[in-house]
């Protein structure tokens, strides 16, 4: 590939079949940091300015300054992995142990270089702001970047796009929704103490498997008692450790969960339960009963209402776009933090695959690729011609 050419469907080919042989987990993506700019440095720089933060070195911003410039688009892409042993059998499968682009992070990738090559030697009327994101799967990546000021001067947008792929769509397919497009997510760590003892002496004792147990349950009606049920939302204890061996009373017991909420207030509310459920449980059992949530950078991805209406509309209206209007998803992403911070649509985009997210074999179809970065960039395009 040469200066002033654009990429074929072949060669973006190429470039996802590369990136899928060099997954890197959150804040460890050297090499796929170095490959992306070694890769984009072969487009034309007429109207390039390419930044390497310092706070946040394995991240990558690009910005193509637009013609008659009247705001920043903002366009951005993950790029970390997941710490997943591939066992797709591909011949370009990962060449790092235990480590896979089962998200298919490397399919944002290359759609999104597809669509910086184009607007590299087409120039576009607003700046175009490329940002490929660390650590999207753990450490909180938009919210570190957001934090650590990156989107600062020329490089803060004005308003924010992103993709996920999605194996149950038809390839190169566009999904969306008004509302909420993934849950936002919490973490919940509940430790409970009391006073261990022999199993033949309970009164001697306060045993926190019950405690626990009786949390569990009662937590059980928050989302059945206290949610509107048109809104909906998930509380799922996943792990309970307690006691050593079966004739002991256990003094200590640990749930792990996770909570999902389809906006961040809702998500605020079940937080609110669980720790007033918690304060019931150690008035009740004379127990000692600690919550930690932590919800991070994994907000819901809230997609504001004038863009994505919209965006909808011009992916209708697209001949070349099979359009499909989405349900939520109960799975989080940590673009909607970036959403709480700037206006913005997220959206899927179809790869055709019997596998699920996260599967060690998932197999997304490469033809999404080209597919699209046509639907994208004919939008984009369409976006900055009507103000």
């Amino acid at each position: 590939m040469t200066q002033q050419t654009l990429l074929t469907e072949p060669e973006l080919i190429k470039i996802y079949q590369q990136l899928h042989q060099i997954p890197e987990l959150a804040m460890q993506e050297k090499q796929t940091h170095a490959f992306l700019l070694a890769t984009i440095r072969k487009f034309d720089q007429t109207y390039l300015e390419i930044r390497t933060p310092k706070a946040l070195p394995t991240a990558l911003l690009v910005l193509i300054h637009g013609k008659q410039p009247q705001r920043t688009i903002g366009y951005r892409t993950d790029i970390d992995a997941l710490p997943v042993q591939e066992q797709t059998g591909l011949p370009f499968a990962s060449q790092n142990a235990g480590v896979m682009h089962a998200c298919g992070h490397d399919i944002h990738m290359s759609v999104a270089l597809g669509l910086l090559n184009y607007f590299a030697v087409h120039q576009p009327v607003d700046n175009l702001l490329f940002f490929f994101q660390p650590a999207e799967e753990s450490l909180n990546g938009g919210k570190t970047a957001y934090e650590k000021q990156i989107f600062q001067g020329q490089w803060r947008p004005d308003e924010f796009y992103g993709l996920h792929d999605n194996p149950e769509l038809p390839v190169g397919a566009i999904g969306c929704r008004m509302g909420t497009l993934f849950a936002g997510t919490t973490e919940v760590n509940v430790d409970f103490y009391g006073k261990g003892g022999h199993a033949a002496f309970p009164q001697d004792a306060n045993d926190m498997v019950v405690a626990a147990s009786q949390f569990i349950v009662q937590v059980q009606t928050i989302i059945s008692r206290s949610v509107d049920p048109i809104e909906g939302g998930v509380i799922t204890f996943g792990k309970f450790d307690a006691g050593s061996i079966r004739n002991v009373i256990a003094g200590h017991a640990r749930l792990e969960g996770t909570i999902r909420g389809l906006t961040q207030k809702m998500i605020t509310h079940i937080d609110q339960r669980i720790r007033e459920v918690a304060r019931g449980i150690a008035e009740s059992y004379q127990a000692k009963v600690v919550v930690d949530l932590n919800q991070g950078g994994y907000w819901p991805v809230e997609n504001n209402p004038e863009l994505t209406r919209n965006f909808i509309q011009y992916m209708k209206a697209a001949s070349h776009v099979q359009f499909i209007e989405t349900k939520p998803a109960m799975t989080g992403e940590d673009f909607g933090y970036l959403l709480a911070k700037f206006p913005g649509t997220m959206f899927w985009l179809g790869v055709a695959d019997t596998s699920q997210l996260h599967s060690a074999t998932l197999k997304p179809n490469p033809r999404a690729i080209k597919l699209g970065i046509e639907a994208i960039k004919g939008f984009l395009s369409y976006r900055m011609e009507n103000k």
